[in-house]
């Protein structure tokens, strides 16, 4: 992945998924097991998100791209 989290974000979601073990599981884990979460998620999952962004942002840039080629056309003039 290309994006690397900074220390205070890593933290955070470390943090995060402590809380989501205490509150949805009733499970207490370390901040290591935390952050072996962490990296599964990162190394398995986050690809399949990143390329569902890629793809939206794909689908942004093509209809614009239309817009942008619908405007132009309305340019043209009639040839007599």
């Amino acid at each position: 992945m290309f994006y690397k989290l900074t220390k205070e974000q890593q933290q955070l979601m470390i943090s995060h998924i402590q809380t989501f073990f205490t509150q949805e599981r009733e499970e207490e884990i370390s901040e290591f097991a935390a952050e072996r979460v962490l990296d599964f998620v990162k190394e398995s999952l986050a690809p399949h998100f990143y390329n569902a962004g890629v793809l939206d942002a794909k689908k942004v840039i093509e209809d614009q791209y239309t817009s942008l080629e619908d405007e132009i056309l309305t340019l043209e003039r009639p040839i007599k």
